[in-house]
């Protein structure tokens, strides 16, 4: 999977101002890029919640989105926000 990261510095950058920014990059190279999984660590909400899904230390979101065509990972601001595109 291809790693992407981002850092925004002297700005205090919310969920959908990430995924906007994050979004914009992964269709980029691919029109039909899809958001399989994110994590916000700063609300500690992430998507989908697999309750079981971790793997030797892994995130849920983060097994899911690698084995469901995840192809792009992007990490905003030291993984503060994650989106795992197809």
């Amino acid at each position: 999977m291809q790693q992407m990261r981002i850092i925004i510095e002297q700005y205090a950058l919310d969920f959908d101002q990430a995924k906007s920014i994050a979004e914009i990059l992964a269709l980029k190279d691919n029109e039909y890029a899809t958001l399989v999984s994110w994590n916000d660590r700063e609300r500690d909400v992430h998507s989908p919640q697999c309750l079981h899904c971790e793997i030797k230390g892994a995130p849920g979101w983060e097994v899911y989105g690698k084995n469901h065509e995840g192809r792009l990972r992007i990490s905003v601001n030291d993984d503060l926000f994650v989106f795992i595109y197809s």
